[in-house]
């Protein structure tokens, strides 16, 4: 793990691959951490031709912890988009500040719930950073649009664990509920995720934060809308925390974009979707 100054922060990244191949830039949602990547993922991309690009978004792991800034209450977040401490747009000028240190000119861009936010951001403010995008279990206006279900809502409310262990477990209990059940929950591989990523970096007012960036951002969809690169735009079926109108929402929002919906899929990415999930990455990555 590397730690360079971009967009006048301190992000912690990690490559893969050969830097010869084509550049592909992986963000992570809310509150993840870099190594929250599954590496058998990031060793198929890397095998499909792809240089891969991990980072730890600011408030989040080893990069910047924006300790200066008010930890916002949420409801006031919703409320008044003037609440949020940063916005979406903000994180996608740390990606784009990070190519840049890197020097990558472009990218194909793939992001999973708040980082398919900060995807199509990148592609709408720094069009020529992005060679492709890939919008994953993601929503232009989660506020509006793709909203979570009651049930999500409820386990959102619940006051957050403090310890390694109970951590560890309101972990797991939310994968049962948001997770793809009937395809499988490794439950080994993510009590052993949430572990590790406490121990690096456990840091609850970041969350706070990224979630009032998340809320408190305006409407991607007109930006979205001026978007030429090829697009994909993935979503479950059962996803529960940005339900699939938030990836329909995305994929109407950008002229040509590519909507998979996978059959039986909740807010993850089970190993008994990889198949058909690199396919159509690959798919739009060849269009670019």
């Amino acid at each position: 793990m590397t730690t360079s100054t971009a967009n006048g922060l301190e992000l912690c990244y990690e490559v893969h691959g050969d830097p010869a191949d084509a550049p592909m830039l992986l963000v992570h949602g809310h509150g993840a951490q870099l190594i929250a990547w599954h590496v058998d993922l990031v060793d198929q991309l890397v095998a499909l031709g792809f240089y891969v690009v991990t980072f730890d978004n600011r408030d989040a792991g080893l990069s910047t912890h924006l300790e200066h800034l008010p930890v916002p209450d949420a409801l006031a977040v919703v409320t008044s988009a003037d609440a949020a401490p940063y916005t979406i747009g903000d994180m996608a000028d740390d990606a784009a500040g990070l190519l840049g240190v890197l020097g990558i000119e472009s990218a194909h861009v793939l992001g999973v719930s708040m980082g398919g936010m900060i995807a199509q951001a990148l592609a709408i403010a720094h069009p020529r950073r992005v060679r492709s995008l890939t919008s994953v279990m993601s929503s232009p206006d989660p506020v509006r649009v793709g909203t979570p279900t009651p049930e999500v809502l409820e386990l959102m409310m619940q006051p957050g664990a403090t310890t390694r262990d109970g951590v560890i477990e309101q972990s797991l209990r939310s994968w049962r509920i948001t997770g793809s059940l009937e395809l499988g929950l490794d439950e080994a591989w993510m009590a052993d995720i949430a572990g590790r990523q406490y121990d690096r970096a456990f840091y609850p007012d970041g969350v706070a934060r990224q979630f009032a960036a998340i809320v408190g951002s305006p409407d991607r969809r007109p930006g979205l809308a001026g978007v030429t690169v090829p697009t994909l735009v993935v979503h479950g079926a059962i996803d529960p925390i940005v339900t699939l109108e938030g990836g329909a929402a995305t994929a109407d929002a950008v002229p040509g974009a590519t909507l998979v919906v996978i059959d039986k899929m909740g807010h993850d990415l089970p190993k008994a979707v990889w198949p058909q999930f690199l396919d159509a990455v690959h798919d739009v990555a060849k269009r670019a």
